[in-house]
C-alpha cells in the first residue's frame, strides 16, 4: 500500500510566527456589556464578563497564520486595566478576582488608575464628580514600542477600538515596517480610522 508523505506545518526550515496580544481591558469590558444588552431575550441571563481571554486570543491564531502563510504561535498576552476604587467594594473584589484569574493563566496584567474630576452640567446647573481611567493608553503604547524594539514578536494584535492609540501605531508601523500590527475590534467598536492604519484588522 502506498503511504502518504507526512506533511509538516510550518514547512521544514520555516519559523513559526510569534504573536503577542495587547488587550484594552475596559474597552473590551464595555463592549461585552453592550453585547449582553443586544443579546436575544432567551440569553439575557448569560454573562461574558468572566471571559477566557487566553482561549479567545488562541482562537484567532489560525486566521492570523493564514494571512502570513506561517503557523502563528501565542507568545504572550498583556491585559491593561485599572481597579475601580471609586465603585462599591463588591465590584472592586470581582475585578481583583478576575485579574488574579488572568494572572493564573500566564497573562501579564498592567493596572492604571482612575482619576476624579469635577464636571459642570449646563442643563441642571450643578457640578458633579466623574471618574476617568488614566494611563492605560500610554501603557499600551509604551509596551507596544518595547516589544517591537526588543524584537519579542513578529505580529502584535491590539484588542481595542480606541483611536487614542492611532498615533502610536502609525509611528510603530513606520519605525518597524517588517512587523505586523493589527487591531481586533471588540463588539460594536469597529473604527474606520484604525482599519485604514491596519487593513488586516478584524472584529471579534
Amino acid at each position: 500500500m502506498r503511504q502518504c508523505a507526512k506533511v509538516h506545518w510550518p514547512p521544514l526550515g520555516m519559523r513559526s510566527l510569534g504573536v503577542i496580544f495587547l488587550v484594552d481591558g475596559f474597552n473590551l469590558y464595555h463592549s461585552l456589556i453592550q453585547a449582553q444588552k443586544d443579546a436575544p431575550k432567551d440569553t439575557k441571563g448569560a454573562t461574558a464578563k468572566w471571559l477566557d481571554l487566553k482561549g479567545l486570543c488562541s482562537s484567532f491564531l489560525p486566521s492570523i497564520g493564514r494571512i502570513s502563510g506561517r503557523r502563528a504561535t501565542l507568545e504572550h498576552i498583556y491585559y491593561f486595566s485599572a481597579l475601580p476604587t471609586h465603585r462599591d467594594q463588591s465590584k472592586q473584589n470581582r475585578h481583583a478576582l478576575y485579574v488574579r484569574c488572568l494572572e493564573a493563566t500566564g497573562i501579564t496584567v498592567e493596572l492604571g488608575r482612575f482619576k476624579s474630576k469635577r464636571i459642570w452640567c449646563g442643563k441642571c446647573k450643578k457640578c458633579f464628580t466623574a471618574h476617568e481611567e488614566k494611563e492605560t493608553d500610554v501603557a499600551i503604547a509604551t509596551r507596544l514600542f518595547e516589544i517591537l524594539h526588543l524584537d519579542q514578536a513578529e505580529t502584535l494584535v491590539l484588542i481595542t477600538g480606541d483611536t487614542d492609540l492611532a498615533p502610536a501605531v502609525r509611528t510603530c508601523k513606520r519605525l518597524f515596517p517588517k512587523k505586523g500590527i493589527l487591531f481586533a475590534f471588540p463588539y460594536r467598536r469597529e473604527n474606520t480610522e484604525l482599519s485604514k492604519i491596519s487593513p488586516e484588522s478584524f472584529t471579534l
